[in-house]
């Protein structure tokens, strides 16, 4: 039996990556780029915006190749090969890997390659590769670097360029220029007031802000969370129902954990404890007393929560709605048992006749909505069966 020739799925993608998006910035061209002809249209007009921009060589040679592995297999017999360009955006950091990897899987989805010829302009490769081969191996990378003359000329040329690439490009201007200018605008304040004897201590200060801010990267949550308030939108109307029920529920709680807390303080005050002894031995007195002050609001705040719950269930066509209401009612129930029990702790002499009827009923509560649920559930399945169905088609 003749072996399978496997080349015939070999499909070869020459993938050129501006990550810093000049293509866009500059050339104003919208990417990705599909083909060889879209490549050099893309390429000559970036370098007519930019001459100087290492970005248009990258894709000319990406183009090289790319009618290289045409040349070489005119036929298609060593597979087929395409080319693309992607870029990512000129802020950097997540949001140009994620540009990035969103056009990466448009371009993988057009053409389904098994390899790929990176051409980069060198920059941030380290960031780049990784993207890349967690989607499709990479065979080859190409990196491409212009020459410069070492003539005094081009020196002083390409100096005064970086120069001006840290004076105007914002990543590296407020290095170069901002915190500069923050100590000299001090250092003008403290001569205006004939405090210079203290600008070593206002270059500490102004410095170590800025190394702290940087190190616990306080700049960036700062935006994330000017971007979260700019792109907020309110959750739907029944998740605001139970956030505000969550809320009002919590306040409840601990305001009738404080008013628990402060009867014990008052009663420890007035009765002198002072040892541990002492207070051991009055132990479920205290309790007794926190737990008669603190227990409608807590068991009101856990209704309150779980009446949020209640609602947004109701809304959402959720079956947990019915299990709720269960929980719901045995909770009500539940102050009457534990102020019955906190009674009894302060007053030891009590009948605990009415502590047990509180339980009795309790459970035939627990028991009757349980059942009553239950036959609400088989009488309305068609309205909780809508929910299950959605959950089973997403």
């Amino acid at each position: 039996m003749a072996k399978k020739d496997n080349s015939m799925s070999e499909r070869t993608l020459v993938l050129c990556v501006d990550r810093d998006d000049d293509l866009g910035v500059k050339a104003r061209v919208k990417t990705p780029i599909v083909g060889r002809e879209q490549s050099i249209n893309a390429a000559v007009s970036l370098a007519l915006r930019d001459p100087e921009e290492p970005d248009s060589n990258a894709i000319f040679e990406a183009v090289r190749i790319y009618d290289h592995l045409r040349e070489v297999s005119p036929d298609k017999k060593h597979g087929e090969c395409q080319i693309a360009t992607i870029t990512g955006s000129e802020l950097g950091d997540v949001g140009a890997d994620k540009k990035l990897v969103a056009e990466l899987n448009d371009v993988l989805k057009a053409f389904p390659a098994t390899e790929v010829v990176l051409v980069t302009d060198g920059f941030a490769d380290e960031v780049i590769l990784p993207l890349v081969q967690s989607r499709v191996p990479v065979t080859s990378v190409r990196r491409i670097t212009v020459r410069h003359s070492k003539s005094i000329e081009e020196t002083v040329w390409l100096f005064s360029r970086y120069l001006k690439m840290l004076i105007e490009n914002p990543k590296y201007s407020r290095y170069a220029l901002g915190l500069p200018g923050m100590l000299l605008v001090v250092l003008g304040v403290l001569s205006a007031l004939n405090l210079l004897i203290y600008a070593w201590i206002a270059f500490l200060i102004v410095f170590g802000m800025f190394l702290f801010i940087k190190g616990f990267m306080l700049d960036k949550a700062i935006r994330d969370f000017y971007i979260w308030v700019k792109e907020y939108s309110p959750p739907p109307f029944p998740v605001q129902i139970a956030n505000f029920a969550a809320i009002a529920g919590f306040l409840l709680m601990a305001l009738g954990v404080y008013l628990g807390g402060n009867q014990v303080a008052a009663f420890a005050s007035s009765a002198g404890l002072i040892t541990p002894a002492q207070w051991l031995s009055m132990l479920p007195r205290l309790l007794g007393t926190f737990l008669s002050q603190s227990i409608f609001l807590i068991v009101v705040g856990i209704c309150v929560l779980l009446l949020g719950r209640t609602i947004r269930w109701f809304f959402e066509h959720d079956s947990r709605l019915l299990r709720t209401i269960v929980i719901i009612v045995v909770v009500a129930w539940s102050w009457q048992i534990f102020y019955q029990a906190s009674q009894i702790l302060i007053d030891p002499t009590l009948a605990y006749d009415t502590l047990v009827f509180a339980i009795i009923v309790g459970i035939i509560l627990a028991v009757a909505s349980v059942l009553v649920t239950s036959l609400i559930h088989k009488m309305y399945a068609d309205f909780f069966r809508e929910k299950e169905s959605k959950i089973e088609e997403s």
